[in-house]
């Protein structure tokens, strides 16, 4: 017999208990909020309220809860965010709120990201960074980088042409108007922080950023995070990444990863001077093709010359910011037999530039040819870590496109979604944590009454652990 439930005009709702017996534990918002420690929150950003003036704030541990549970549900956006608060028990419960209290609105968030800035948020992440090194889930030896486009939130209709000299007096880091002149270059008049890029070469620039990535091989902790413009070159990233890793992390990088992007010689020299192992292929040579190459070239660093294919020496002409630039002499490339393949029509003698760590770069290509079985299972591993925990990102935590725009506005959506993807790892190894303390016979001390009733019932579990070990 089919059957039927009248429905009353009005209910009345009512708990035999709270709200978190209604929550499944395997709930990814309960799961979190057993290792979730927002307790130092307060005193962090006292300093920019007023003490004793104005009316009360959020609570700022629940508006940070709030924004946690939407980068962890996939919900960035915050008028969905609020709208999915209303009817959401777990939301409700994560952020602190009982049913009949009223929600804060959405424009109360964006005022909070206003006041707060993006370094608070940035403090966020790294507590999730501490939280993990203390659970043991950081090694620190091994380190993937990485970096990921995030397209702007602007439309095509505001992209305008600007000369280029203008935009770079606009922007001081585009070097202070020194871009060619007569150059035009696309910009977003609603988000001048974006810039013009693309990760392919057959696909069509769009108005992006650029996020800055290192995750950590043991588990795939994300332990730096940073955001600049699309036109970012991710190789200038990798000296500041590795000093913000180890201090974070308090651990000394033993190896690192990267694709051809950061194979730049200044790289493999400073690798090399901090005794890092680079497991980064080099980029192709520039300018192959048209002329000899420069591998043809010998470069002796210790005389400071450079020897050509015909046994010629150059010798340093002038140094600049890239490395330093070696000429030959008119008598010998005039009556070279290689004049017609080594240089242009135009020219008298060959000139080539010698990069800063080019005697590094030479040593990484030699080495890569001859990569052994460890070197290239830390490359596969780099593969699906760093850029696995990007398409984790943007399928799951709305990295994808940016929410808001400027660039301290994507930073802080950065951080939260790094924050947000530590916080899921850490609640995943909780458990395990708690098998590990209890199998070395260590006490583990909680206030949190149901984390005291799951040690009780892994005591017999311990016991077998105890007696295979």
């Amino acid at each position: 017999m089919i059957g039927k439930k009248k429905r009353p005009e009005k209910e009345l709702f009512y708990i035999a208990g709270s709200i978190e017996d209604l929550i499944p534990e395997d709930y990814v918002l309960k799961r979190v909020n057993k290792i979730l420690d927002l307790g130092w929150l307060r005193d962090e950003i006292k300093g920019v309220y007023c003490e004793d003036n104005g009316r009360p704030g959020i609570d700022p541990e629940c508006a940070v809860r709030l924004m946690l549970a939407g980068f962890l549900l996939g919900i960035v956006h915050d008028r969905e965010l609020m709208r999915e608060a209303q009817v959401h028990l777990g939301i409700r419960w994560f952020a602190g709120y009982r049913l009949d209290e009223m929600l804060p609105d959405h424009s109360s968030l964006t005022r909070i990201r206003q006041r707060w800035g993006k370094e608070k948020f940035g403090k966020i992440f790294e507590r999730t960074v501490e939280q993990c090194v203390k659970s043991g889930l950081v090694k620190g030896d091994l380190i993937h980088v990485d970096a990921t486009l995030i397209r702007a939130n602007v439309s095509w209709e505001s992209l305008v042409e600007r000369h280029v000299e203008k935009v770079a007096r606009e922007n001081e880091d585009d070097g202070g108007g020194d871009g060619p002149k007569g150059k035009t270059k696309k910009v977003s008049e609603t988000d001048p922080d974006a810039t013009m890029a693309t990760s392919r070469k057959d696909q069509r620039l769009e108005p992006a950023y650029k996020q800055h990535t290192a995750v950590d091989d043991e588990n795939g902790v994300i332990v730096d995070v940073d955001v600049t413009t699309g036109e970012e070159n991710e190789g200038k990233q990798l000296k500041g990444q590795l000093g913000r890793v180890e201090g974070r992390t308090g651990k000394k990088t033993a190896a690192v990863t990267g694709d051809a992007a950061y194979g730049h010689s200044e790289n493999y020299r400073h690798l090399e001077g901090c005794g890092i192992e680079a497991v980064i292929p080099p980029q192709r040579e520039a300018g192959k093709g048209r002329n000899l190459p420069l591998s043809l070239f010998k470069y002796d660093a210790k005389n400071g010359i450079v020897k050509c294919p015909h046994k010629k020496i150059l010798y340093p002409l002038r140094g600049g910011r890239k490395g330093t630039v070696y000429r030959g002499r008119a008598s010998d490339c005039g009556v070279c037999p290689l004049r017609t393949k080594c240089l242009a029509k135009t020219a008298k003698v060959r000139t080539v530039l010698i990069l800063k760590g080019y005697a590094s770069l030479l040593r990484a290509r030699r080495k890569r040819r001859n990569w052994c079985e460890e070197e290239k299972r830390k490359y596969r591993r780099h593969r699906w870590r760093v850029e696995g925990a990007h398409g984790e990102a943007k399928e799951r935590h709305g990295m994808r496109r940016a929410v808001r725009r400027g660039l301290w506005n994507v930073a802080i959506q950065a951080y939260l979604a790094a924050a947000a993807m530590n916080l899921k790892r850490l609640a995943a190894s909780f458990l395990l944590i708690l098998l590990r303390l209890y199998a070395s016979g260590n006490r583990f001390r909680t206030t949190d009454g149901r984390a005291t009733a799951l040690l009780r019932n892994l005591w017999p579990l311990r016991q077998k652990l105890v007696r295979a070990a």
